[in-house]
């Protein structure tokens, strides 16, 4: 039986094991946390740091492959094991460009994909002499996710709430839509593409609030999304699922913002509205078996479900049982004990061949589960 590792035990590693079952495979998880949301899930349990090069290298050297659901894990063990034998989903040259948002918009421009005009600061005290990409957003070159590592800067006059570190200063893009397009790659190289779809951003949380699928986008702009997306992945030149983010400006032109190089949270509708789900998909790619079906099953939507503000503690789920009365509402909580603002919990998936249903549906939702803190005593 192949042994498989997942560095990281959130919610991505959770719906990964879920998935898993239906495959001869032994599963093992590497995680901090005892209570993680995977960690009842996984054959093989070991605590332990995903930043730090021992824990990864010892908890990978007895595995047949592994693999990530966040990036921010040790590249250097997971190098050294890949060397060794070990096969790693995607490979770490891959993890290595889409771990430094320098190296990823330098990997966009080597290779003629479109992305926003950028330059690469070492300072905040840099931002003055780029005037021209001006109103911009300023990445981190490491350390950013969900929205954190990421500052606005709208004019000369926001200098100072500049990162003082390495970062790159990309030029705002007019957007009219924001696309994710998942691409599978087997090991044979071959690919297949899920249906797009259109986020809906918290912009108060920066974090995905909804989606639909298929997006609602013209057949051109759907061409040009296919096209950049598959030519993000064959210039990486790995196996592996991956998440390409676009923006669609004004005029339709399309560029990429960023890759996720795994299972991805505008994927989660695919575990009842495609025939293959995401994660169904990494454990083909991973074992090596043919790729499955990415066609919808019906259009979808998603809401994501996060602590409400002001609340942290043990978690309470208000309006829970009202959701499951919904027709065609698929709940999934992550398990997650302790709730806080803003903090992913679960999300909800919607079906409907009707675009009005899905969106009447999905605000229902929105107004109707809410994610608090239990009282206490």
């Amino acid at each position: 039986m192949v042994k498989v590792g997942i560095l990281g035990g959130g919610q991505l590693g959770r719906m990964l094991l879920q998935a898993a079952a239906n495959y001869p495979v032994e599963t093992h998880v590497l995680e901090n946390d005892d209570h993680c949301p995977a960690a009842h899930l996984c054959q093989y349990f070991t605590r332990g740091d995903i930043r730090n090069f021992d824990a990864v290298y010892n908890f990978g050297k007895n595995l047949d492959a592994v693999t990530i659901e966040i990036e921010n894990v040790n590249v250097d063990a997971l190098e050294k094991l890949e060397q060794e034998g070990v096969t790693i989903f995607p490979k770490t040259a891959v993890l290595r460009i889409i771990n430094n948002k320098i190296l990823q918009k330098q990997f966009y421009a080597t290779n003629a994909i479109p992305t926003a005009a950028f330059t690469v600061l070492q300072s905040k005290s840099e931002i003055s002499t780029w005037a021209n990409l001006l109103p911009g957003v300023q990445k981190l070159a490491t350390g950013g996710y969900d929205g954190r590592g990421v500052q606005i800067i709208e004019s000369l006059q926001m200098e100072n709430l500049g990162f003082d570190e390495p970062s790159v200063l990309e030029k705002k893009i007019d957007i009219k839509k924001e696309i994710s397009q998942i691409v599978a790659v087997g090991q044979n190289g071959k690919t297949v593409l899920y249906p797009p779809v259109e986020m809906m951003f918290n912009r108060r949380l920066n974090l995905l609030d909804f989606q639909l699928c298929p997006a609602p986008v013209t057949k051109e702009v759907l061409w040009k999304v296919e096209a950049i997306a598959l030519s993000v992945v064959r210039h990486l030149q790995s196996p592996g699922l991956f998440a390409v983010e676009l923006f669609v400006d004004q005029r339709d032109d399309v560029f990429v913002n960023e890759i996720a190089p795994r299972v991805h949270n505008s994927g989660h509708h695919t575990i009842e509205a495609n025939y293959s789900s995401q994660f169904d998909m990494l454990w083909r790619i991973i074992l090596n078996y043919p790729l499955g079906n990415p066609s919808c099953i019906l259009p979808s939507a998603m809401v994501n479900l996060v602590g409400s503000e002001d609340q942290t503690g043990d978690v309470a789920y208000i309006g829970l049982e009202d959701v499951l009365t919904i027709d065609n509402a698929f709940v999934h909580l992550y398990g997650k004990l302790q709730t806080k603002p803003g903090r992913k919990m679960g999300h909800v998936t919607i079906l409907s061949a009707d675009k009005q249903d899905l969106i009447h549906k999905a605000n229902k939702i929105k107004q109707t589960l809410s994610v608090v803190a239990a009282p206490q005593g």
